[in-house]
């Protein structure tokens, strides 16, 4: 009897990767003819690539006052040859900064991601899995939390951890763990019906293989497309949370928002030091967001006609 369970459940695991193969072969089809999933993927891969090599693109440190002798009372230069984006108030290069500051929006936003991923599926799962009171006393935790404004709940937590990278990435985490924990509860919940799971349990398999070795790699999916959309969401949020003066206490740390923010000051003398910033951010997020909504497009099958 036990052989033959074995060979039952080795088909049926057959069965269920290859319709899984399959699902992912097409999807990379439609993201190769997706325009927008090309855009995304090209702004993601330039973003990712100023990212790692700042210190090489740019062309002066961070912090280094290369023209703080030409900066005057209510004047500050503009464009030059030396300085092709200009310097801001304190005579810093604002092109290296920028660059510099998309390594900072790159580690705050894939660590806060990747906190929000890791503590929400820990939740959603025990919800998922579990059932009965955990399950009720996890959603109602997690109806609490979503039922306060994301951006208000990142400015309560970054109040409450203190000014430091990692305090920032923790209140940029906490608003997105109900959201994937919400999700991977429901895709465990639709799962756990599915014909493979219900051809496991008939073979005597135990609930805990089950629910790790089929129910939990087929419902990631779309978690793992949550996370890349928030990923967008965590880049304006960290930019928000400097702005408001939530961000790291080192002032020589360059980050976008901190930067908007420095920038209000001088709008009349030098506007552009708030359009750079805006246009880094904006396009930052928008290749996430391609990229995201693309990948959801092309998994969910009620976009694949």
């Amino acid at each position: 009897m036990s052989i033959q369970a074995a060979e039952i459940l080795a088909e049926t695991t057959h069965v269920d990767e290859e319709h899984g193969g399959s699902v992912r072969v097409e999807a990379w089809r439609r993201l190769r003819r997706n325009p927008a999933a090309i855009a995304g993927a090209l702004l993601v891969l330039l973003f990712l690539l100023v990212a790692a090599f700042a210190p090489l693109l740019a062309p002066y440190g961070p912090t280094d006052q290369v023209a703080l002798d030409q900066i005057r009372p209510g004047s500050i230069p503009g464009p030059s040859s030396e300085h092709v984006l200009g310097v801001d108030n304190l005579g810093r290069d604002e092109l290296s900064r920028l660059l510099y500051g998309a390594r900072q929006s790159l580690i705050i936003g894939v660590g806060s991601t990747l906190i929000g991923f890791f503590f929400g599926c820990l939740l959603g799962l025990a919800a998922g899995g579990l059932g009965g009171w955990v399950d009720g006393l996890a959603m109602r935790l997690v109806d609490i939390m979503l039922s306060i404004p994301g951006l208000l709940f990142a400015i309560a937590v970054a109040a409450l951890v203190g000014k430091t990278r990692l305090g920032l990435m923790i209140a940029i985490a906490v608003p997105a763990i109900p959201i994937f924990a919400r999700l991977l509860r429901g895709s465990m919940l639709a799962h756990r019906e599915a014909d493979y799971v219900m051809a496991a349990k008939s073979v005597g398999v135990r609930q805990s293989r089950i629910v790790f070795s089929h129910i939990v790699p087929n419902s990631l999916s779309p978690v793992l497309v949550q996370g890349t959309l928030l990923l967008a969401t965590a880049i304006i949020d960290a930019a928000a949370l400097s702005f408001l003066g939530l961000g790291t206490d080192d002032p020589g740390v360059p980050e976008w928002g901190r930067m908007l923010a420095d920038s209000q000051s001088y709008l009349a003398a030098a506007a552009h030091l708030a359009f750079l910033p805006c246009i880094a951010i904006v396009i930052s997020a928008l290749g996430f967001t391609l990229l995201g909504e693309s990948l959801r497009e092309a998994l969910d099958p009620r976009f694949r006609r």
